[in-house]
């Protein structure tokens, strides 16, 4: 049996619901990330400006973006456990230029932005409550890393009542080989995984119509 056939054959690779209420969550499009000038960061210049795109289109149509970004303050460094494995991370300091939004995603001052400590954009924090609050039925997730934070984060906005869609082409990761594979397991167990292009179309389907009033 090819690989396929078996998650098939499992029951893995259903296709998510999309609802009608949807909000576009960014994570960690940080300098920290997206500037190469940092060790921690990457070439991601491309997938924040599809990201841009979306987020634009989510805005037009009265729909949440929210962004995320890591930041630890000085005395949290020694005491967080994530932190000694993951060094490099240490120099994501409150205040600094490394966990600044990157503005090539188009970040506005209304945008909500959730700071948090650990991978998950869940954990710890007010998200759930944002988004519940906001009546979001579909989370639209864009961001980096694909294998650490990307996929923390869908694994628990399922858990926590969301159906999901990936956007690959808005994800970003240090290497090919972990962007892959994390995409194929989300997209079998997870979420939808597909791309901008579908993803703008879905949400332009959810605008109004010009001149068209909308009732009930």
């Amino acid at each position: 049996m090819s690989q396929e056939q078996v998650y098939q054959a499992a029951g893995f690779g259903n296709s998510v619901p999309r609802g009608v209420r949807p909000a576009t969550l960014v994570v960690d499009f940080s300098y920290g990330f997206t500037d190469v000038r940092y060790p921690t960061a990457s070439d991601m210049a491309e997938e924040v400006a599809r990201t841009k795109r979306l987020a634009d289109l989510a805005r037009a149509g009265g729909f949440p973006v929210v962004f995320t970004t890591i930041a630890y303050q000085p005395g949290e460094l020694e005491h967080t456990a994530w932190l000694r494995k993951a060094r490099g991370m240490t120099a994501l300091l409150e205040g600094s230029r490394l966990v600044e939004i990157d503005t090539g995603t188009g970040i506005q001052p209304g945008d909500p932005l959730i700071v948090k400590k650990g991978a998950s954009a869940f954990f710890g924090t007010s998200l759930a409550a944002l988004l519940t609050g906001a009546g979001v039925d579909t989370l639209v997730v864009a961001g980096a890393t694909t294998s650490g934070c990307v996929r923390a984060t869908v694994v628990d906005a399922v858990q926590s009542g969301f159906n999901v869609l990936v956007a690959a082409d808005c994800c970003a990761d240090r290497a090919a080989a972990p962007h892959e594979a994390n995409l194929y397991d989300m997209g079998q167990k997870y979420a939808d995984v597909t791309d901008a292009e579908d993803i703008a179309g879905w949400i332009e389907g959810l605008l109004p119509v010009p001149g068209v009033v909308q009732t009930g």
